[in-house]
């Protein structure tokens, strides 16, 4: 059963992201605004009306982890051990000072090694089985990213992927939760993990006109809440946090960001993408994830919104905040981070819920960026385009995915 006087703590956090490969780098540059964005350069886009997107800048695999290794796995399962193993060290953690029976990993993703499946598909199609790589198996297998995490951290114990698309790595922080608080786990190492900027992938949303079409000015073709807004563009990458029960935390000395208080999830049976215009799915996420942490609405200092700059979802957002919050939806403070970070799809959740863990632990609210001519009915505190410091105690991390699959993470100021 769920024991709330088991409280769990953020103690490692470990990132790859578009707009830093480290986490100071990539605080400094969120809280600049400077965006990840850029011309294409994993495969030729110039046919695409998006020809932009957020890539990793500068990352060698063979630089964190063993170069065999590194180029027998799909970036995605890259990014993902890479993330994993860094926070796992930035927590002071080694395989040999943990129980390992008492260690789990939550490990999220959408597409999972996508670009490997469909490179191997036109390998078969255009010389036959024989010229397929055997390690095709580790990398189309959607659960491959937790095995690997395992197996380079030499982890025996729970190894578990979740597929709640943009909400998968939010729901994998909030599945690591639970296995604190029911006591199977003492330690957790949960995130996310994406490589989507794929032709076909990219080709795809283009389709769907989901996808910002700014490709004279990358850095500024995202505009969450804005009147111009004409969606998101992908970005990849992978964030993980450690979890932590308190206790354990505190018997080894450990650094404490914040503190997790509560998770919920709901599906709106609506549509196989879009959001329910009022936003019933979104509310009853953040509802659920506030009777869990036993907050109130006034008790939230900061939302990092799932903000995708399309024509719909900041809208229903914006309603579902309002509705939720009442008079103190003018109060709070929001911001949606992605066009400066890209949408990571599955990652998008844990990437996001480490801004909200070091929005609490350096009291600082980041910007969204490219706001100016805010929509009509978008009238909320979006933070625009400069961050503020804040000493901000209660932070909520809000994720909507395809199928209705929505999220809300809620952390807290670590108060002993």
């Amino acid at each position: 059963m769920d024991n709330p006087e088991r409280r769990v703590v953020i103690t490692g956090i470990g990132l790859l992201a578009p707009n830093g490969l480290t986490v100071e780098a990539f605080w400094e540059s969120l809280c600049a605004g400077r965006s990840g964005a850029a011309p294409i350069t994993h495969f030729d886009a110039s046919k695409l009306p998006t020809r932009i997107a957020c890539e990793l800048k500068g990352f060698e695999a063979g630089d964190y982890i063993d170069a065999k290794k590194a180029k027998r796995l799909d970036p995605s399962l890259q990014f993902g051990v890479i993330a994993a193993k860094t926070a796992f060290a930035d927590a002071g953690l080694t395989a040999q000072t943990v129980d390992p029976s008492r260690v789990s990993i939550f490990e999220g993703t959408s597409v999972g090694g996508m670009r490997s499946t469909l490179e191997g598909n036109l390998t078969y199609l255009e010389k036959g089985y024989r010229a397929m790589s055997p390690f095709g198996l580790i990398n189309a297998y959607c659960g491959g990213g937790s095995s690997e995490i395992a197996l380079e951290l030499e982890l025996p114990g729970r190894a578990v992927t979740i597929c709640t698309a943009c909400s998968s790595g939010n729901d994998a922080i909030g599945f690591g939760l639970q296995a604190i608080r029911e006591d199977d786990s003492d330690i957790v190492i949960a995130g996310a993990t994406e490589a989507p900027i794929v032709g076909g992938y990219v080709g795809i949303f283009s389709s769907a006109k989901s996808l910002a079409r700014g490709n004279d000015n990358p850095q500024t073709a995202m505009k969450p809440f804005d009147r111009k807004r004409d969606g998101f563009l992908l970005g990849e990458g992978a964030a993980f946090v450690v979890l932590e029960e308190l206790s354990h935390a505190l018997a080894r000395n450990a650094r404490i960001y914040a503190e997790v208080l509560g998770q919920g999830s709901s599906c709106e049976a609506y549509h196989s993408v879009a959001q329910n215009p009022e936003g019933t799915g979104l509310f009853r996420a953040m509802q659920k994830a506030m009777r869990l942490a036993r907050i109130t609405p006034d008790e939230v200092d900061y939302i990092n919104a799932h903000a995708s700059a399309t024509e719909s979802n900041d809208l229903v957002e914006t309603r579902a905040i309002k509705r939720l919050f009442g008079v103190h939806a003018r109060r709070v403070a929001i911001s949606g981070t992605k066009p400066v970070t890209g949408h990571l799809a599955g990652a998008a959740g844990a990437l996001e819920s480490v801004i909200c863990a070091l929005a609490v632990h350096r009291k600082v609210i980041p910007p969204t960026i490219n706001l100016t001519e805010p929509e009509e009915g978008c009238d909320l505190d979006y933070t625009p385009n400069v961050a503020r410091p804040y000493p901000v105690r209660v932070a909520m991390n809000l994720n909507a995915g395809f199928g209705g699959k929505n999220s809300c993470l809620i952390l807290r100021e670590f108060v002993a």
